[in-house]
């Protein structure tokens, strides 16, 4: 091929390359770019090509006096592992519930024996949710990562309940060691054995949190269990107690109820202003229980008020007790003309407010605040 038809051919596959490139095909215009490169030799035969580009000059290289010895060579960087958000199965009381597991991405500097152990995370999700769904619209994985916390997410089954809501409401769901709280205990458990190559749960920072129905079950989970979590986020939830059947579960979300008294555990809470499926009442009754248990324990706390949000983000006020130059105890989140909705959440998960303010952000900074101590049921 002459050098005036190789230089129309050029032609024409740019131009071919370019309306590809409008098309959003960047792939396939730079693959038929570089083909007619190559074919074409800009416009260069075989010979003239060679001459343009000779053979570099390659030295033998001259034996050292030390060539017996290896040269040294420093060992190169292990990876880091990939996360992992594996589905599993748990067998309790002849039933088989899924779930699944976010194990962060290791860093080099924690890919090594004896590694120390992570905070793990429970997150219950709501009616007509599922465990990645809620993970997506709660975004608690990428966080997880940021601070190297395992995040698990038990699933309820359809079977048990056909929206898919945990039975916060019914009596056989509210007792130590059976139920849907059996369940949920019994496998944060078996989570704090395993050994995931290397890395483990830490049993002293357990923290369990909900929305809506997962929400009034994490506090019902938190009240029988105050030897495993450390402390609780309620979001859109309601308080333990609230209801012992269904008819008396439509009234507290209506009207709101107080529910039990709480145990002395540190308590988050998000609740929405405009919230018409569980009314707001009731967040401010599982933030006043949480604070009557830990003063009755003997906690002075100091209450303090504060407007929060960027300007982007919907009004909320944020109502703190806390130890004076202490850890906060207790949080009440209150986000203006707030939906029942995930504060803050990724609009890629359902049932998620992007305009509010991070309400998983809010909820593992409060957590970290706290772990329990060793051997005993009462926290630092």
């Amino acid at each position: 091929m002459s050098k005036s038809q190789t230089r129309k051919s050029l032609s024409q596959t740019l131009l071919r390359a370019t309306q590809m490139t409008g098309m959003g095909r960047l792939m396939d215009a730079t693959r038929i770019i570089q083909n007619a490169l190559m074919g074409s030799g800009m416009g260069m035969d075989t010979a003239e090509r060679r001459a343009s580009n000779p053979a570099p000059h390659r030295q033998t290289p001259t034996p050292a006096a030390n060539d017996a010895e290896p040269a040294h060579q420093a060992p190169k960087p292990r990876a880091p592992r990939a996360p992992a958000f594996a589905e599993h199965s748990f067998l309790f009381d002849g039933e088989q519930y899924p779930y699944r597991l976010y194990i962060p991405a290791a860093p080099d500097s924690a890919d090594q024996p004896g590694q120390a152990p992570m905070p793990l995370i429970v997150l219950l999700h709501g009616c007509k949710q599922d465990a990645q769904d809620f993970a997506r619209g709660t975004a608690m994985n990428a966080l997880a990562d940021e601070h190297q916390c395992m995040v698990l997410y038990p699933e309820q089954t359809s079977k048990s309940n056909s929206q898919r809501c945990w039975n916060w409401f019914e009596p056989d769901h509210q007792q130590l060691d059976q139920g849907e709280p059996g369940m949920i205990a019994a496998l944060t458990r078996h989570v704090l054995a395993g050994d995931y190559k290397g890395r483990h749960a830490d049993p002293a920072r357990v923290y369990v949190a909900g929305l809506s129905a997962g929400g009034a079950m994490a506090a019902v989970v938190a009240g029988l269990y105050p030897d495993i979590f450390a402390a609780v986020g309620v979001h859109s939830g309601l308080p333990s107690g609230a209801a012992q059947d269904l008819m008396s579960a439509f009234g507290a979300m209506r009207r709101g109820a107080k529910g039990h008294a709480a145990p002395a555990m540190p308590t988050i809470v998000f609740h929405g202003s405009a919230d018409t499926t569980v009314h707001p009442d009731n967040g401010d009754y599982v933030s006043d229980a949480a604070l009557a248990a830990l003063k009755a324990s003997g906690l002075s706390l100091v209450k303090s008020r504060s407007t929060v949000g960027a300007a982007s983000e919907q009004r909320t006020e944020r109502v703190v007790y806390r130890e004076a130059n202490g850890p906060s105890y207790v949080e009440h989140w209150r986000i203006d003309a707030g939906p029942h909705a995930w504060s803050g959440g990724d609009a890629a998960g359902s049932y998620t407010d992007p305009d509010g303010p991070s309400a998983s952000a809010a909820m593992l900074a409060f957590f970290l605040q706290h772990k329990l101590q060793a051997s005993t049921a009462t926290w630092k």
